[in-house]
């Protein structure tokens, strides 16, 4: 950390203050004030420079703080301050061009071929057994686990895992489902 001053800083509050040297509370409380920066901040040399700018200030303002029992909060309000003008200073550079940069996107998937493939969907998963349909349901639409699926049926998982996949092998095969009947996809 290059937050510690040299012998100026030293003799320089030492001789304005009569308090406890800069450097000497630097050298003290510099690693927790640096924990405190680093959790401002998502990257250790951005901590390390925020730090170093905060006690900076606090060099700064050393001769006018009476009471040197709240220098940690000091410099814990200086690091804030400092870390929400950095947020508010950041600029997003825009430049005026001819072209737009965005490449044309494919368009995008018809809305009544997509309703038509859930409806597809929905009649062949009502085409399953009742214990196959619902796993199915458990698991892929709820999102539950296969341990949590077997629990609400009262079941092992291994049934659990069987049936789920004998009921997309079913679906898989179901003619309705197949790429011919559904028609080409314009998005694959």
């Amino acid at each position: 950390m290059t937050a510690t001053a040299g012998p100026v800083c030293t003799g320089a509050s030492t001789a304005a203050t009569g308090y406890p040297s800069f450097s000497s509370y630097v050298r003290a409380r510099g690693p927790v004030l640096l924990r405190t920066a680093r959790s401002l901040t998502a990257n250790p040399s951005d901590a390390e420079d925020l730090l170093q700018t905060a006690l900076a200030k606090t060099y700064v303002a050393w001769g006018g703080i009476e009471d040197h029992r709240a220098l940690d909060g000091y410099v814990r309000r200086a690091l804030l301050n400092t870390r929400t003008s950095q947020w508010r200073k950041r600029k997003v550079d825009e430049f005026a061009c001819d072209e737009l940069p965005e490449l044309p996107g494919l368009p995008g998937p018809d809305p009544a071929e997509q309703q038509a493939l859930r409806d597809a969907m929905w009649r062949a998963v009502m085409r399953l057994p009742d214990r196959q349909r619902a796993m199915l349901v458990l698991r892929y639409y709820e999102d539950l686990s296969e341990v949590q699926t077997a629990e609400v049926l009262g079941v092992s998982v291994g049934t659990v895992k069987s049936a789920v996949s004998r009921a997309l092998g079913k679906l898989r095969e179901d003619p309705e489902l197949s790429r011919e009947s559904l028609g080409p996809s314009p998005v694959r």
